[in-house]
């Protein structure tokens, strides 16, 4: 009687954090792919967790997993070829992977952006800020210079007018989950396309700090709102500064969406007669901004809590 011989599994390491770390892991589990290791982050005390747990996933699935402070130690070095993989993905780890650890096997990550567009550090929020009109996820080949490898899968997503860059990350996952199953097959099997990544096109971006979300009420009202978008909450949030008291706005829009500032007029003759920065009108809260234009603010904080239109007013006035 002939024995079942079932046939190997390709074997992977797999280097995850974040929403698209855990979907991308349960991509290659679908796909038949034998996780044999998961590189992952601790979390930190200081950062706001908002996003899925990929520590979670591998106890859930019985994968083994390490957390290492950084991704040059001889140690895990000796733990990833220890796995022997066919493959390494990573898939929003946030360190870059040394050259010792690209030559174990074929390398590929998945980066949120349409490459050669914003590679670099957080690209979903770097796209708000610039007012782009659509983004994405991109499956590449990992190389020593980052985001610089071939293209192997792309999927695009769109940016709508008033989408933050929380709503738009959410999007991107979906569109790395649909990239990656939609080549996995052809990339087990050696068959998934190369297309070249054109670095003389697009721009290379640094990862952003708090600080970064600083209004400049000079700046146009479509550049203020932008930087709103791309760093409300669960990040941050765009900030500004008022007699030692720090106002985070929480949720805005762009321009006089109640028709208040003046008769109803919703042009920017009364807002140009307004000091730059916050105002409240008509117990409603704006922003004025360089070019004449507002954003109308619908919620914002106080060093933290949340405070009404009359408040402001009165800790403006005073």
């Amino acid at each position: 009687m002939n024995s079942y011989e079932p046939e190997p599994r390709p074997r992977a390491v797999v280097f995850a954090y974040h929403n698209v770390g855990v979907r991308c892991l349960k991509v290659l589990l679908a796909g038949g792919v034998d996780v044999a290791l998961v590189v992952t982050h601790e979390d930190s005390a200081t950062e706001n967790i908002w996003f899925e747990s990929v520590v979670s996933l591998c106890q859930t699935e019985g994968i083994p997993y390490i957390t290492p402070p950084d991704a040059k130690s001889a140690e895990l070095l000796a733990q990833v070829k220890a796995a022997d993989p066919e493959f390494i993905f990573s898939f929003y780890y946030r360190h870059m992977l040394p050259a010792s650890l690209l030559e174990v096997a074929p390398a590929f990550n998945m980066h949120g952006s349409l490459l050669p567009e914003f590679r670099g550090r957080a690209p979903v929020n770097w796209a708000v800020l610039h007012g782009a009109t659509e983004t994405g996820a991109t499956l590449h080949e990992m190389t020593v210079k980052p985001d610089a490898g071939a293209i192997v899968s792309q999927m695009v997503v769109p940016i709508l007018p008033d989408d933050t860059a929380f709503e738009v990350f959410g999007k991107v996952t979906v569109a790395a989950e649909q990239a990656l199953w939609r080549v996995l097959p052809s990339l087990l099997d050696g068959t998934a396309p190369r297309i070249n990544n054109d670095l003389s096109k697009g721009g290379y971006f640094s990862g952003r700090k708090p600080e970064d979300g600083r209004i400049d009420w000079h700046l146009p009202a479509q550049q203020v709102y932008n930087l709103h978008r791309a760093v409300a909450p669960p990040y941050p949030g765009a900030f500004t500064d008022v007699n030692g008291v720090r106002y985070v706005i929480e949720r805005a829009r762009l321009g006089d969406r109640h028709g208040v500032l003046q008769n109803g007029k919703t042009d920017n003759v009364a807002a140009r007669s307004l000091p730059l920065g916050l105002t409240v009108v008509d117990n409603c809260v704006f922003g004025v901004c360089g070019d004449g234009g507002i954003i109308t603010i619908l919620a914002i904080t106080a060093d933290g809590v949340a405070i009404s239109a009359q408040q402001l007013q009165t800790r403006l006035a005073a």
